[in-house]
């Protein structure tokens, strides 16, 4: 079978999109409902810097398709203020929100801080603690755990590794559960940079390959400015159509 692609865009809520994406007298209320006429997916980033409401999930819920799909970027607090270290009770408090997307709620995405260096035990007693059931992934973004090694713990636990591109640290396409997880953050600058479409037809053929043994990829272009993330998104799954 053909893996499914979600394809869409880091956050949808950027002032400066206005007008290169959305209408310029569309309110930024309804925005939500917009951008999921045009993507099937999108991941949450705001939810890394504070917890969103159990009405706020909701309402994301609510407004968007049946089969839209929303992955949700876990809190900083877990990941770069506790270190993986101690953290029953704050993993246990976020699911409790995020679940109120219930069927919608997709991958949740664990992106570890760049000063983290590689310690196999400590990622392998955090993995311990993830409930089952959920789509659990992790974005590494110090070289050292770029490694075959970490690579096997993530597979003993069925949790995905997510495949960056960014500039100055080079990623390999790998996926480690049943699905694929990618994030776009710009080639040549960091979140501005806008991607070639000869770089994401080589993209588009990379992914295809990893495809081949996953029932999902999940996508996302973090490269705000400019609305240059909207524009890759909708390139990219032409390409992968």
């Amino acid at each position: 079978m053909q893996a499914k692609y979600y394809i869409g865009t880091s956050g949808w809520v950027y002032p400066h999109w206005r007008e290169v994406f959305y209408p310029p007298k569309l309110a930024q209320s309804k925005w939500l409902e917009f951008y999921t006429r045009h993507f099937p997916t999108v991941e949450l980033n705001n939810s890394f810097y504070h917890l969103p409401s159990e009405k706020a999930f909701e309402n994301w819920r609510d407004t968007s398709p049946d089969d839209f799909v929303y992955a949700v970027k876990v809190s900083r607090f877990i990941t770069h203020i506790k270190r993986l270290k101690n953290v029953e009770e704050p993993i246990e408090t976020f699911l409790l929100r995020a679940r109120h997307l219930q069927e919608k709620l997709g991958p949740l995405l664990f992106q570890l801080p760049p000063n983290m260096h590689r310690n196999d035990e400590r990622l392998d007693a955090f993995l311990s603690l993830l409930p089952r059931g959920l789509r659990h992934v992790v974005e590494f973004r110090h070289e050292s755990w770029l490694d075959e090694g970490v690579f096997e713990i993530l597979r003993r636990h069925s949790v995905g590794f997510c495949v960056f591109d960014m500039p100055g640290l080079a990623c390999p396409l790998v996926a480690t559960a049943d699905f694929g997880y990618i994030r776009f953050h710009g080639s040549t600058g960091l979140y501005w940079s806008c991607y070639s479409d000869d770089e994401l037809e080589d993209w588009a053929r990379r992914i295809s390959g990893l495809a081949r043994d996953l029932d999902t990829v999940y996508i996302y272009f973090n490269n705000d400015a400019e609305g240059f993330a909207v524009q890759n998104a909708r390139t990219l799954s032409q390409r992968l159509a």
